[in-house]
């Protein structure tokens, strides 16, 4: 993935979301021909020449050093995330493309991360790699995230599930999020760290390619260039076994493991979605008995959920 066009795409969409008046500038004349600030005047506020900062937006200027890029990020008003996204895209420019881009070898995780697994108990947990592949999940993670994918997928390179697809392409994981768009932004969002961090990842290229030609909503989200940490998130899911539930999906770096992080899922103590998530425990393990399905304690079905909204 060329890293010249993506920095100046997400340095241009950066632009075109900020107006004069959000950074304090005058507008003399209403009839811009641009949708948000002008060259010029992001190269004002960063305190660069405008020669420079074009330059710079084109791919041309190899050599931008951190203060200029610091000064960059505060004009555009970038969160920390956001800002060393834009060190990561910057400096993949000046190290250049690799002309011999050799396929990387399947990540794998550590016996330790696995006995990390099995400690969480019957908290759902899965593993994520660099380009969001799960490498390993436990029992509950398993059940919440994909009980109706072969649970030794995670376990063979070939057949790895993928979250960003299965979000994009994946019926039943479509339906499992109640607010799906957030998931789904919030799943462009760490693409696009990916692809600032690992520019010539074949693998993740691929990836991009996939979900771009067969998904339009894809498509759309990513021409944002926006960015998301991969931090902690709350979501409303619809699990067709112990139905609708607030959860919280923590992700955590695993120790030694660039790219690696742990997903944690947890509820409320003593709401009636912690009751669920405990619902799907008991239900998937061994000898354990399967409830009706789309039911908890003290919640209706999804299907009268669904038709009562």
């Amino acid at each position: 993935m060329n890293s010249k066009p993506e920095l100046g795409r997400f340095l241009r969409t950066r632009r075109a979301q900020l107006r004069p008046a959000d950074v304090g500038l005058p507008m003399f004349d209403e009839r811009r021909r641009v949708p948000g600030l002008r060259r010029d005047e992001l190269a004002q506020l960063a305190g660069v020449s405008e020669s420079y900062y074009t330059r710079l937006e084109q791919g041309l200027s190899l050599n931008a050093s951190r203060e200029v890029l610091d000064a960059i990020a505060r004009a555009f008003r970038l969160d920390e995330t956001e800002r060393r996204h834009l060190h990561d895209l910057a400096g993949a420019v000046r190290k250049g493309g690799n002309d011999r881009i050799r396929r990387p070898a399947p990540e794998r995780i550590t016996e330790t991360t696995k006995r990390l697994i099995d400690a969480f108990g019957d908290t759902p947990v899965i593993v994520l790699g660099r380009r969001s592949d799960v490498l390993g999940w436990n029992r509950t993670g398993h059940a919440l995230f994909a009980g109706h994918l072969d649970p030794r997928s995670s376990e063979q390179p070939d057949r790895r599930p993928n979250t960003a697809r299965l979000v994009f392409r994946d019926a039943h994981t479509r339906e499992l999020y109640a607010d799906w768009p957030k998931k789904a932004r919030d799943v462009v969002g760490r693409l696009r760290l990916a692809v600032g961090r690992h520019p010539d990842d074949p693998v993740l290229a691929a990836l991009i390619g996939e979900l771009t030609v067969h998904s339009p909503e894809f498509t759309a989200m990513w021409s944002e260039h926006r960015v998301r940490a991969w931090d902690t998130a709350n979501y409303r899911m619809r699990h067709p076994l112990v139905g609708p539930m607030d959860v919280t999906q923590q992700a955590m770096p695993v120790p030694d493991a660039q790219g690696q992080r742990i997903v944690a899922v947890t509820a409320a103590a003593g709401s009636a979605s912690q009751a669920a998530l405990t619902l799907l425990a008991q239900a998937t393990a061994p000898g354990g008995q399967s409830p009706p399905a789309g039911t908890a304690p003290d919640q209706q079905p999804i299907a009268a959920t669904a038709s009562a909204s």
